[in-house]
């Protein structure tokens, strides 16, 4: 096997991955603050990231992967005041709304998954340290990193020093040594939650919760930290800083983030409206088209999410699980965990059978460099090209030897899928549902096509061509397509 390479944040190139503790993955990836419904920007974080866990394990790595709940925040404490209700409720609410949601797109859970509000003892430890050290000041309650003492600050997102001060969120506080410097520590506000400090009655700042459930889940120098462009700077910026100012050891080896996703080209934000959120989209998507479409692009590019590329990823889906619905058909009753790939091959078909085969190391080699998805799904395609001309050819008898080969490729798609978390249902069972879901957007039911296509069966045996080439067309108007075989006629949904 080849060696992972990994685009790193930090050093603006992609570098072979090399883990500090042979064949083990130490992985953080920053999550979601639980103020509201998560949306297709999350959903794709978490494929991405997934996706990722998946092959690594998959590579035959141990991997440690964490990935946090900002359960406290200023913006569940303002969703809870609104709502008359506790800023548990609020945030328990929507952790257990997304844990449904990214199991509903069929991601497995992380190792851990910490939340913030559990770990405050850790955090003022942390902030202790960095005060006895001299990176940090308090000023009445409030506690503050000194930016200007880190001199390293700016490696990550590359800023100069007007940049960072243009960029960052600054709280507007004169006391402030720099406008940069950011807090660790806020004093907390009548009517706000607080725990006791050594600077009185407070809760942490967003930044320090990261450095700090990285570091006690992880230790204090991890392989891989995650998360989407936009948390480059401030928040994994900060994160360096502080962790690195506490312990003197390099933080995170592999910096990897996620590209932004747009709707309809446009910037997705709450004051443009157009924000999907994961449970809207599953209501009209099965899970793996969502998960096909946002794995059709690499995890660093900007993504456009509309109707018509989810459409265009549901249908590519589709026309795999028909060729997979093909092959199960074909192999009927034949047990695909007794196939062994070194046997069975026919001469003739050692062409499909070795094209199968290099599949693996295709996969393999996209994946390897770095975590190439979209290239992944490429060879998947060009795969099934090749098996549905072995399907359609006429002249190909399907003999027991032809089956193991069909087997064989079977089993690849479903291996090699489940680290993309695709092509894991039955094939009749997706068919189904989404013939399902097209037809409840139609104004004709399943009785009605059924009928028709009797009708018009009965029509082609008379010889009443022009009855049935109406029925067609009348079909066709209603978006059902008809496929005509030897003895049956089929239909689908256009």
């Amino acid at each position: 096997m080849s060696a992972i390479k990994i685009y790193n944040t930090l050093t603006q190139k992609k570098e072979i991955f090399t883990p500090l503790c042979p064949g083990q993955v130490s992985m953080y990836v920053c999550g979601i603050t639980v103020y509201d419904h998560a949306h297709i920007g999350h959903a794709r974080a978490a494929i991405i990231f997934d996706t990722i866990y998946r092959y690594f394990k998959y590579r035959g790595f141990k991997v440690t992967y964490v990935r946090n709940f900002t359960d406290i925040d200023d913006k569940i404490i303002n969703r809870a005041n609104q709502e008359g209700v506790s800023w548990k409720e609020v945030a328990e609410r929507y952790i257990q709304e997304y844990t449904e949601d990214i199991k509903a797109l069929g991601n497995e859970p992380p190792t851990y998954e910490p939340r913030a509000a559990e770990h405050i003892p850790d955090m003022i430890k942390t902030i202790e340290r960095l005060i006895e050290k001299g990176y940090a000041y308090e000023l009445n309650g409030d506690v503050y990193f000194e930016v200007g003492k880190f001199n390293a600050y700016g490696k990550l997102s590359k800023k100069n020093l007007d940049e960072q001060l243009v960029g960052a969120r600054v709280e507007m506080d004169e006391r402030k040594k720099d406008p940069r410097d950011f807090a660790l520590w806020k004093k907390s506000k009548p009517g706000e939650p607080s725990w006791p400090s050594p600077w009185g009655e407070g809760r942490p700042g967003w930044h320090i919760e990261c450095s700090v459930m990285s570091q006690k889940y992880l230790g204090d120098t991890i392989d891989i930290h995650g998360g989407g462009q936009d948390l480059i700077f401030p928040h994994h910026e900060n994160e360096i800083a502080q962790a690195e100012a506490a312990t003197g050891k390099p933080f995170v080896r592999y910096w990897i983030h996620n590209g932004f996703v747009n709707i309809n080209q446009e910037k997705m934000s709450k004051s443009l409206g157009n924000i999907f959120t994961i449970k809207e989209i599953l209501k009209e998507y099965h899970p793996e088209v969502v998960r096909l479409f946002l794995l059709s692009h690499h995890y660093r590019s900007p993504l456009d999410f509309s109707a018509e590329n989810l459409r265009e990823a549901e249908a590519g889906l589709e026309r795999i699980y028909r060729t997979l619905a093909e092959i199960d058909a074909l192999l009927e009753s034949n047990s695909l965990s007794e196939v062994n790939k070194s046997s069975g091959k026919a001469e003739k078909d050692n062409g499909l059978y070795n094209e199968v085969e290099s599949l693996i190391s295709q996969f393999e080699q996209a994946m390897d460099d770095d975590f190439n998805t979209a290239l992944a799904l490429g060879y998947f395609h060009n795969m099934v090209r090749t098996l549905n001309r072995f399907l359609s050819d006429a002249d190909i008898k399907i003999t027991d030897a032809r089956k193991r080969v069909l087997a064989f490729a079977r089993t690849v798609f479903s291996q090699i899928g489940n680290v993309l978390g695709l092509f894991q249902s039955k094939p009749a069972e997706f068919l189904a549902h989404l013939q399902n879901q097209k037809l409840s957007s139609l104004s004709i039911t399943i009785e009605e096509i059924e009928k028709l296509i009797a009708e018009r069966s009965q029509a082609r045996k008379e010889k009443n061509w022009k009855r049935a080439d109406e029925i067609r067309a009348f079909l066709l108007q209603q978006n059902i397509l008809l496929e005509d075989d030897r003895d049956k006629t089929t239909w689908k949904v256009k």
